[in-house]
This record gives C-alpha cells, sequence and structure tokens, in this order.
C-alpha cells in the first residue's frame, strides 16, 4: 500500500510537469499565430493603400484629359458662334448681313442639335467629386494600415507578447508618415 501511494504522488507530479509544457508550448503557438496574423494583416493593408494609389495615377490623368478635351470642343463651338456673331454684327449690306446670318443659323442649329446641353462645367464638377473621393478612399486605407500596425506594435511591446516576440524576431513596424511637402495639394492643371 505505500508502494501505490508513493506513486500516487509521482503521477501527479507528472502531469503537472506534463499540463505545464503543453500550456507553456500552447502560449508559444498562440503568440506566434498571432504575430504572423498581424503581420499579415499588416501586408494587407499596405496593399489596399498600394491599390488607391494606383486607382488614383490610372483614373485622375484619364479624367482630367476627358475634361479638357470636352471643354476644349466647347470652346471651339463657342469660339465660332462668337465669330459668327461679329460678322454678323459687322456685315454692311443686307447682302453681306443675310449671308452670316444663315451662316450662324445653321451653325446654331447644329449646336443646339448636336449638343443640346454642353457639359464642360458638370465635367469640371465630376472632376472635382471624383479627386475628392480618391484622396478620401487613400485617407481611409492608410488609417487602416495604422491601425494594423498599432495593433501589431502593441503585441510585440506589451509583456508577455514582447518576449515572445524577441524571441521568434518580430519588431515594431513603422506607421504610414506622409512625406515633406505633401500638406500641399497636388497641382492639377489644364
Amino acid at each position: 500500500m505505500t508502494e501505490q501511494k508513493q506513486r500516487s504522488p509521482m503521477k501527479s507530479v507528472l502531469f503537472v510537469i506534463i499540463l505545464i509544457a503543453v500550456l507553456i508550448g500552447g502560449a508559444f503557438l498562440m503568440y506566434h499565430n498571432r504575430f504572423i496574423k498581424a503581420d499579415e494583416k499588416i501586408n494587407e493593408m499596405w496593399g489596399q493603400v498600394q491599390t488607391q494609389y494606383q486607382r488614383r495615377a490610372d483614373l485622375i490623368p484619364n479624367l482630367v484629359n476627358t475634361v479638357k478635351g470636352y471643354a476644349s470642343h466647347e470652346e471651339k463651338v463657342l469660339k465660332d458662334l462668337t465669330e459668327l456673331r461679329t460678322k454678323h454684327q459687322q456685315a454692311q449690306t443686307p447682302a453681306e448681313l443675310e449671308a452670316v446670318d444663315r451662316e450662324l443659323q445653321t451653325a446654331i442649329n447644329i449646336a443646339v442639335e448636336a449638343y443640346p446641353d454642353l457639359k464642360a462645367n458638370q465635367n469640371f464638377l465630376a472632376l472635382q467629386d471624383e479627386l475628392a473621393g480618391t484622396e478620401n478612399r487613400i485617407a481611409v486605407s492608410r488609417k487602416d494600415y495604422n491601425a494594423a500596425v498599432a495593433s501589431y506594435n502593441r503585441s510585440v511591446r506589451t509583456i508577455p507578447g514582447k518576449w515572445f516576440a524577441s524571441m521568434y524576431g518580430f519588431e515594431p513596424r513603422p506607421l504610414f508618415e506622409a512625406q515633406p511637402g505633401t500638406d500641399t495639394a497636388p497641382d492639377v492643371s489644364f
């Protein structure tokens, strides 16, 4: 009976040692996976920032060119009408007046039929909206990136995460910071 009583405490000690080893191993795995997931979240968020930059790089020049094209086309229509109106006012004889009047009426009819609603102003407003929307998307992506980095950095810099992070080689990551000169709005010229 004494031999059986001695085994029982040995089994208990062995059980406690195994339990502690499992808990420590679980903690190592849990923190390792936590850091990997947080690191991947940061990479994903940075990818979103880059996607928004690419969207801006692809979209804005095309929009500006579209607005420029529409504005120059409308400028030509209005310039032609203005020249004809000036000729109409400068006509000296009834024959000249009638010839210019026919040209002016034809030009007005073509302009009204082909371009009943000149849209350069609407295009400029749409461009302004798109510029604002694009910059907002970039700002949101940067904010999400910084939130992911801040969460990761808290895990890496606080105890017990700090101990595990140093063992696994995880270090704090930098937050997104604006480059010098970006406090000035970009130049959009026509």
